[in-house]
């Protein structure tokens, strides 16, 4: 495909590998980020892939459920403890380590699922319109672990 847009949002994020032979056992943060690139043939009648407002209005939402959410594989003996923090965001991966490559796949399949073509987001409280057209591929998540390595998701 042609074209390719990406839209990329951050979050603060933390996680625990409970695998892991040093310190990435014990809870631990980043400053991630996630790219959604997206590609198309041809361009919208605004010349376009999409516009990047439709994507954030698509996947933002879930995204920001990352934001200061600590990710767990749901054999990781603390938690139970973690779920009892008041207020706390826990994302759990069934049997599996939330490696930043575990993550990348989960954000895809979230996000190929969501973006559903040709649906109609709408800023609130306007009267704007945004549309994600048929053309539309969700081409790759590429998730940001540090400032110098990343973990890429495609199909």
């Amino acid at each position: 495909m042609p074209y390719r847009i990406c839209k990329a949002f951050r979050v603060e994020n933390a996680h625990m590998l409970t695998k892991h032979p040093e310190k990435c056992r014990y809870p631990h943060g980043h400053s991630r980020k996630v790219e959604v690139m997206l590609s198309g043939d041809v361009l919208d009648a605004s010349d376009m892939v999409c516009d990047f407002k439709a994507v954030k209005l698509a996947v933002g939402e879930f995204i920001d459920s990352f934001d200061h959410a600590i990710c767990v594989n749901s054999r990781d003996p603390f938690l139970a403890a973690l779920k009892e923090v008041p207020g706390s965001r826990v994302i759990i991966y069934p049997e599996t380590d939330p490696t930043t490559e575990v993550m990348a796949k989960h954000i895809y399949d979230y996000i190929k699922a969501a973006i559903v073509k040709d649906a109609e987001y709408n800023t609130p409280g306007t009267s704007a319109h945004y549309r994600i057209g048929k053309n539309v591929k969700l081409d790759r998540i590429r998730l940001w672990e540090t400032a110098d390595s990343w973990a890429e998701y495609y199909e």
